[in-house]
């Protein structure tokens, strides 16, 4: 259902990245931070900009890892959380049906988009788990930590970019917009690979200004998701 290796970046992803360091470095938009993930995909992306920014003479901060921009499991409630609830759930036996009847190409991905979903949403209620699986609960606890650790810094002013994927990103865009946890799930099926979110914060304020935006990439047939 996901790639033997989901953690590593496409070519196309690697393109996308190399637009988003040339985009960033032909404006010398600089930061004083630099975070990422420890994911391969994440820290990936983050060094093909930091390569882009070497190419143009720029300067480019340390790349910082933190655990807590790591992405939920999704293989995990795939591989775990699927085949307890294809045993209980008519719901979501219908839908892992249809998904193995389904075709190659998009009708197989949008049979396997509303399974995922179906399942996930379990997950976010806490009516499905497993020892294996990262609750959701920890997840959002986790990525709260690593937005405050971001974002805690000395300093007023400070540019700061996070290289993470959409969980993290939805998360920390259902704070800054205080909606409820749940609504961070529902962010994150509209999250594009290599899009931008911007936050505004300091000590007192933790507001969102951009979201899931692609001014890198002019061309539509580059939009991707997961």
């Amino acid at each position: 259902m996901f790639d033997d290796d989901y953690d590593r970046l496409s070519p196309l992803g690697e393109e996308q990245s190399r637009r988003l360091g040339r985009f960033w470095a032909e404006r010398k938009i600089a930061f004083d931070e630099i975070y990422s993930g420890p994911q391969k995909r994440q820290l990936h992306t983050a060094e093909i900009v930091r390569d882009r920014y070497a190419q143009a003479g720029l300067k480019f901060p340390e790349i910082v890892v933190i655990d807590e921009m790591r992405e939920y499991d999704g293989d995990g409630i795939i591989k775990e959380l699927l085949p307890q609830l294809v045993a209980g759930d008519d719901r979501v036996r219908r839908l892992a049906e249809e998904y193995e009847r389904s075709s190659e190409g998009a009708d197989r991905y949008r049979s396997f988009q509303r399974m995922f979903e179906a399942v996930t949403s379990l997950w976010v209620q806490g009516k499905v788990t497993s020892s294996d699986v990262e609750p959701f609960e920890s997840f959002h606890s986790r990525v709260r930590r690593g937005l405050e650790l971001i974002t805690s810094g000395e300093g007023s002013g400070r540019r700061v970019a996070a290289f993470t994927s959409g969980g993290p990103t939805s998360v920390a865009v259902q704070l800054a917009a205080r909606a409820p946890e749940a609504m961070a799930m529902e962010l994150n099926w509209r999250v594009r690979n290599s899009s931008l979110t911007e936050i505004v914060f300091s000590r007192e304020r933790f507001t969102l200004d951009v979201f899931n935006t692609l001014p890198h990439l002019d061309d539509p047939a580059m939009w991707t998701y997961r």
